[in-house]
This record gives structure tokens, C-alpha cells and sequence, in this order.
């Protein structure tokens, strides 16, 4: 019998034949333990004009886990015929980084390296033969002497993670919240934080925090505290309704202490008068775990009356939650709450895939950028004499109205729907209660036709409107088609989950990059059912400047430190305009009214657009602001730092395509490229003439020179028909995968015979791709 060559074994050869059995040897249970080809991250979204793709997602070969989603070693396996055991372990640390796990291995078959990211070891890096890897009982033990995790609070981080029929478990960032989350409670932390980015499942990782502390005796009465009933209701119905006839909804200002699982809302629990604190009918130490969702409003100011409740419970653990931590002068979540235990930004949600991209419509208005005054003793529609100063952006739908200013705004908005999706869900910004009713009334007007068939294609949802306050659970229901557009102020800035909102419009004043994060994370869920992988924000107030800011998605914003002569509170952060009063029992945000407040309305004064420009957004998570152009060099010029790097990897490559992909993949945007450069173009043209500065090739150009050579002669008459066809599909129809097999299927292929009886006119399938994969090379040979 022959021996087996091991240098011919795939990958999955050698998992199959060494890896595994050495695993199995070492006392991994292969059914709980250990799981093979692990993807944890969903692949980029790519975005190609309306089109959408997904990147490649990154998959581990091996992950090792004490307990389920405990885990402890990722393993990275190569192929044999690379000499060294090392081969896989740059890309295993990244993935050991990503998933939060101390051990690191890489193997090709012959043994292992092994990596140990707790510091403990020295060196760091060792090789082990195939026998010498370690238990799950070795790299537990050495896990908890590396984390702090005593025996006795070992059943708290080891509890099994809620589970149920659907098999929807927790994305691996969730459980690196959960387990960090965990251990340092277990490590006797009174507080943790927690800053996820809107959309990646706040809600879910904290039930799953509680359920697990909760099952594992550790914590037995909970509080969750939010600030919107929405938070509460949300939470209630969906992910915390496993903990069924244990939980309970504090309302009415009644408590019964029989519950073991609450979910309040501070307004529900605390009032400006002492009588009305709800809280107080709990003993101080009732709860030994409160939970605050959206911790960085209310409760991070220490003067706040909220605060009383946390301080109350001081007894209790106390978990935050926020995808936006404020640190100013007088408010800091950090203060509070100590630094984040686990950090999750949009960034890298984007790069993930879990979260939507965007690209950036800027309308700049004249009167925006140059101001407007009025003429002396000019009068607003009410007969009021209007101050005479320079108003500007800041000014208008405050203290000044320009009524065309509102209609022309209406009137972008409606053309970029018209020019994409007229049933996109759509949330615009306004200043306040007033211009939000104003603004529905100037969209319904630019839509009389979809308006008179449903009168709830635009409606205003804000706090003092109930008829569109009964709408809010329409507007987030994926399958519920109206309202589409929806006008407001503050109300929907936070807590809404609008998974398949795919315009963000913004005309405010966004003052904090708190409340900026907040309004664009209305945006960033993906919702695939619907087909919603990315959306678009329009922008009239320059608001999209905050993107320039170093500290946008980056760490906490600084706290903000008063000189001698400045107040003690930051510019343009005097309030957080994002809370709700505290006085009242209303469970919305408090919109901006504009009671004692002058506001002008002038309807004479014309407004126009100034310019536009779109922008995307780049794979470092930044605005492209260079133009296409420069962007699209740069880009090819990374992956090619020549021209004749590039056509050699053209020529030598089975599939065109796989090269067109990855450049895409690296953020090239072949589909605006053809918008600036012509559509004439295929990508490889783009790519030659943009990035290499070459004449380019229109398709029928490269398929006449191809007709002129007698390309077709050497092949009978019915392959010589079936190329001819492929030919013009490409000419005519901007087909390059020319290779694609199920070009077979399609007219007028289908009329020189069955895919079948079409291969067989070339001599079979591989002589057929090999016709067609010339075809290609004469149609890109250099001009």
C-alpha cells in the first residue's frame, strides 16, 4: 500500500487527519468543545450604486471552549507543504484578538505553536509536538489564574448562555461583553460599563448578562432601568420575555415585591416631588443587580434626581449601557461607572458586517452659507418688525423661518426618493416640534399622489403628537409599509429600533457628537429580509462634518476643562437636549417647543441649492473626500503598485472576476466609476485608464477588434454561433463573466441547444471554458 504523501493534503486533510485526533488525545470533547470552521463575522457590506454585496467574512479553523460560548484557544491550520507550524499564526492572533481568547495555536500538520496572550508564560511562543497539546481543564486553570476568577466564582463565568429552539446565539462580540461583563462582577467590581454601538443588540447582551447571573444564583432580584417606555416595552416583549412569570413592569407607581426580574422607567420611579419616589417603597438592598440602558443621559450628572435612584441601590451591582459615553465638565458615564470593560464601536460593526454603511448626500443651501439680513424695517407674514442682524444656519427654523427654505429642502428630499425609492423609510431631523409639523406639510405637497392614496405617507411623530405617537410601532415594523416618511425633533433620536430605515435626513442643528451618534445609529441596522444593507444620509446643516472629528467612533469624547474666565459648562453642551424633563410622567423625549421664544416666518425670501456632493464611506471607516478619481488610484495602486503587476495577474488569473471582486473588496467603487468615467466601460478599462492612465476601451470597441482577427474561424458553426452570442452579451449587455455557465440558460443561448449539447459542440466543458477564457484574453490584450 502506498504511503500517504503528506505534503499533498488540503487544509481540511489536515485537520481531519492530525489535528483533530491530537485534539481528541488531549481530552477536548469534539461535540461541546471544539467547533470547526467557525465564521463569526458576516463580511463587509459592499455597496455598488444601489447595490449591495458582502465581503469575505473571517472564519477560524478551530475554536476551543471550556463551556459553551466560554472560549478559551483559537487554531489556525495550513496546509502541510508549508514547512513551519508558524505559518498560520499572525492571522490566529488577529482572530484570537477579535474573539477575546488568551490561547493561540497554528499548525500544519506536524505539530503546533502555541501563543499565550496572558503574559504568563516566558517566552510567549513554544512549539508542541501533536501529543503534547494541552487539556481543557490546563487552559482553564491557567484562563482563571490569568483573570482572577477564585473557585468559588467559577459558576457565575462558566453558566451556560440562554438558549432556545431557534438556535439564535449571541454574535462573538456579545459574548465577549457577557464574559467581561461576568468576570469582573465576579472579580467584585460594583460597576461596569458597557459601550456598544446603536444596533449591535444592547438589549439582548444585557439579557443575557442577567440570565446568566441569574441562573447561576449569583443575582436573584434585577432591576433594568431606561428612560423610554419604547426601551422598556422592547425589552419586555422580545429579548427579555424568557424570563416569563418572574418579571414584572413598574407602573402606576405600584410595587409588589414578589417579582424577581423589574424593568422601570426612571420617570415611573423618581419626580421633582419626594412623595412620588416609587423607588423608596423598595428596601435599599431589595435589588442586588440594576441594569441602565442609555446610561450616559440622566444618570450620568451627578445633580441629577435619577441619580438618587442608582445611589439608592448603591448596594447593588450596577451595570451601564450606552453606545454614546458623555464626558463633559458635569456629566461623565466614566466617572461613574469606571472604563469600559468592553468597547464595540461602528467602525467595526461596519467592517464586521453586522452593521449597515452609508454614504453622505450634502445639500449646502445659499442662505446656509452666506447668511441672509433683512432690509430695514422688513416685517415677517405676522406683521412683526424683524431684528436687523446676519441670520444664519444656527438661526434658521429657530428664530427665523424661511418658508422657501422648508420647500426646498422637502423638494431634495423628494427628489432623491423619486430618484431611488419613493417607500424607503425615511426619518427626518427637525429643530423642533413647530418646523417638524411644517416639514411634513411641505413633503405632502411634494407628494400629492402617494399622499392621497395613504394619508399616512408622511406623518410628524413627535411628543405632544399622539396620532403619530400611535404610528411609532408602524413606522419600525420591517413589514409594515407606512408610515414611510416621518418628520421630528427629538423623539426618535434614541431607543427607536428602526431596522430598515434607509434615509436619514438631517436639517438640525446636531450641537453634541452624543446626539450625532445617536440620530446616525437610527440608520446602521441591516435588515436582509428587506433587503436593507446600507442607507443614506442627507444632510442640509453641515451636521456630517462631525464624521472629520478624530473623536467620532473613536474613544469617549474628553473631559471638557474650563479656563479661569469660561463657564464651567462646554459650548453647545449646556443641556443635554436629549432627556426627557424630569417633572412630568410623560415616557417620551421632551421635542423643543418654542414657547417664549421670537420666531420670524418670512415666505418672500427665495433659497436655492448651491451645491451637492456625495460621499462614501472608505474601508478605514472614514468619508471618502478626495474625488473618485484619486480615491480609485490609490485604492488599485496599494494592491498593484504597477501597470504590469496588474495586467500579469490579469493574464495568469482563471476568473476576471475574482480580481474584480477583490479590488471592490479593497473599496474600489466600480459602479460610480462608470458614472464619472462612461458606462461604455468594463472594470478592467477603469481600472487601466484611472488608475494607470491608460486610453480606455469601450466593450464594443474591444469586441470589434476581436471580430477583425477571424477569431471564430477555427470552431464549427454552432461553438462558433454560441461565442458570437457571448460576444455580443458583452458588447451590448456590460456581461464580464463571460465564464459563468449559466449564461447557457438565457436567450439567445438557449436557441443553439441545451447547455449540455452546447458544451459538447466544443469537445466538453473544460474545452469549452478554455474557448471562452481566450475569448477573454484577446478581448483584454493590451491595445
Amino acid at each position: 500500500m502506498a504511503t500517504l504523501d503528506k505534503k499533498t493534503l488540503s487544509e481540511r486533510d489536515v485537520c481531519t487527519k492530525y489535528v483533530t485526533p491530537a485534539l481528541v488525545k488531549a481530552g477536548w470533547d469534539l461535540q461541546d468543545q471544539v467547533r470547526e470552521e467557525v465564521t463569526f463575522t458576516k463580511g463587509r457590506v459592499i455597496v455598488r450604486g444601489n447595490l449591495a454585496s458582502r465581503g469575505k467574512s473571517k472564519r477560524a479553523d478551530y475554536l476551543l471552549s471550556y463551556k459553551p460560548n466560554l472560549p478559551l484557544a483559537v487554531i489556525e491550520v495550513k496546509k502541510a507543504h508549508k514547512n513551519s507550524v508558524s505559518a498560520g499564526m499572525q492571522q490566529a492572533l488577529e482572530y484570537a484578538e477579535m474573539l477575546d481568547v488568551p490561547f493561540v495555536f497554528s499548525s500544519n500538520g506536524d505539530g503546533f505553536l502555541m501563543h499565550d496572550r496572558t503574559g504568563h508564560s516566558v517566552p510567549p511562543e513554544r512549539e508542541l509536538s501533536l501529543a503534547e497539546f494541552p487539556s481543557p481543564e490546563e487552559l482553564w486553570q491557567r484562563y482563571a489564574a490569568w483573570k482572577g476568577i477564585a473557585p468559588g466564582k467559577a459558576p457565575a463565568v462558566t453558566q451556560p448562555y440562554y438558549a432556545d429552539s431557534t438556535d439564535k446565539g449571541p454574535r462573538y462580540y456579545q459574548v465577549n461583553a457577557v464574559n467581561r461583563t461576568i468576570e469582573a462582577i465576579s472579580q467584585g467590581h460594583p460597576r461596569a460599563l458597557l459601550v456598544m454601538a446603536t444596533g449591535t443588540g444592547k438589549t439582548y447582551t444585557a439579557f443575557q448578562i442577567i440570565w446568566r447571573l441569574w441562573k447561576a444564583g449569583v443575582k436573584k432580584r434585577i432591576l433594568f432601568l431606561a428612560d423610554r417606555n419604547i426601551l422598556v416595552d422592547q425589552a419586555r416583549i422580545n429579548d427579555f420575555k424568557p424570563f416569563g412569570g418572574v418579571m414584572t413592569k413598574i407602573a402606576n407607581r405600584q410595587v409588589d415585591t414578589a417579582y424577581e426580574v423589574y424593568l422601570a422607567l426612571y420617570q415611573a420611579l423618581s419626580g421633582s416631588d419626594p412623595s412620588k419616589d416609587t423607588f423608596k417603597q423598595f428596601p435599599s438592598d431589595f435589588f442586588d443587580l440594576v441594569i441602565v440602558d442609555e446610561c450616559h443621559r440622566g444618570s450620568a450628572a451627578e445633580n441629577s434626581e435619577w441619580r438618587d435612584i442608582l445611589e439608592y441601590f448603591s448596594s447593588a451591582t450596577q451595570i451601564g449601557l450606552t453606545a454614546t459615553p458623555k464626558e463633559t465638565a458635569d456629566v461623565s458615564t466614566t466617572h461613574y461607572f469606571g472604563e469600559p470593560v468592553y468597547t464595540y464601536s461602528l467602525k467595526q460593526g461596519i467592517e464586521d458586517g453586522f452593521l449597515a454603511p452609508y454614504k453622505v448626500v450634502r445639500i449646502d443651501l445659499d442662505k446656509d452659507l452666506v447668511g441672509w439680513r433683512p432690509e430695514k424695517g422688513k416685517r415677517d407674514k405676522h406683521g412683526r418688525e424683524i431684528e436687523d442682524r446676519i441670520y444664519n444656519q444656527r438661526d434658521y427654523d429657530r428664530t427665523l423661518v424661511l418658508e422657501q427654505r422648508t420647500q426646498i429642502v422637502a423638494h431634495k428630499v423628494t427628489e432623491f426618493l423619486k430618484a431611488s425609492d419613493r417607500m424607503a423609510k425615511t426619518i427626518v431631523f427637525c429643530e423642533d416640534i413647530d418646523h417638524a409639523e411644517r416639514m411634513r406639510r411641505a413633503i405632502v405637497n411634494e407628494n400629492p399622489d402617494l399622499s392621497a392614496q395613504n394619508r399616512r405617507y408622511v406623518m410628524q411623530i413627535t411628543g405632544d403628537n399622539n396620532e403619530g405617537k400611535a404610528e411609532l410601532d408602524n413606522f419600525i415594523d420591517p413589514y409594515s409599509p407606512y408610515p414611510v416618511v416621518v418628520t421630528t425633533s427629538k423623539l426618535l433620536t434614541t431607543g427607536v429600533d428602526a431596522q430598515t430605515c434607509k434615509v436619514v435626513v438631517l436639517d438640525q442643528n446636531i450641537r453634541s457628537m452624543t446626539e450625532f451618534k445617536q440620530i446616525i445609529g437610527r440608520g446602521t441596522r441591516i435588515h436582509e429580509d428587506q433587503k436593507k444593507y446600507f442607507f443614506t444620509i442627507l444632510d442640509f446643516r453641515k451636521a456630517t462634518e462631525h464624521f472629520a472629528d478624530p473623536e467620532f467612533d473613536g474613544q469617549p469624547l474628553q473631559v471638557y476643562s474650563p479656563g479661569e474666565e469660561e463657564p464651567l459648562v462646554p459650548p453647545d453642551q449646556d443641556q443635554a437636549e436629549d432627556e426627557p424633563s424630569l417633572d412630568d410622567e410623560v415616557h417620551f423625549p421632551a421635542d423643543d417647543r418654542d414657547e417664549g421664544r421670537v420666531k420670524y416666518v418670512v415666505g418672500d425670501v427665495p433659497v436655492y441649492v448651491l451645491s451637492e456632493r456625495v460621499q462614501y464611506y472608505g474601508n478605514d471607516g472614514k468619508l471618502i473626500t478626495e474625488s473618485l478619481k484619486d480615491f480609485t488610484r490609490q485604492a488599485v495602486r496599494k494592491e498593484y503598485a504597477s501597470l504590469d503587476a496588474f495586467l500579469k495577474q490579469w493574464a495568469t488569473a482563471d476568473r476576471k472576476q475574482a480580481i474584480i471582486d477583490e479590488l471592490a473588496r479593497h473599496g474600489v467603487l466600480f459602479e460610480q466609476l462608470e458614472e464619472v468615467v462612461g458606462k461604455d466601460y468594463s472594470p478592467f478599462d477603469l481600472v487601466l485608464h484611472v488608475a494607470f492612465d491608460q486610453p480606455p476601451l469601450t466593450r464594443k470597441e474591444r469586441a470589434a477588434k476581436i471580430r477583425k482577427q477571424s477569431y471564430f474561424n477555427k470552431y464549427g458553426e454552432v461553438a462558433r454561433s454560441v461565442l458570437e452570442a457571448l460576444l455580443d452579451k458583452y458588447a451590448d449587455e456590460g456581461l464580464d463573466d463571460l465564464e459563468e455557465l449559466k449564461l447557457l440558460r438565457v436567450h439567445p443561448l438557449t436557441q443553439l441547444g441545451t447547455p449540455l449539447e452546447i458544451v459538447e459542440s466544443f469537445g466538453g466543458k473544460e474545452k469549452y471554458l478554455a474557448a471562452v477564457r481566450e475569448l477573454k484574453e484577446g478581448l483584454y490584450k493590451a491595445s
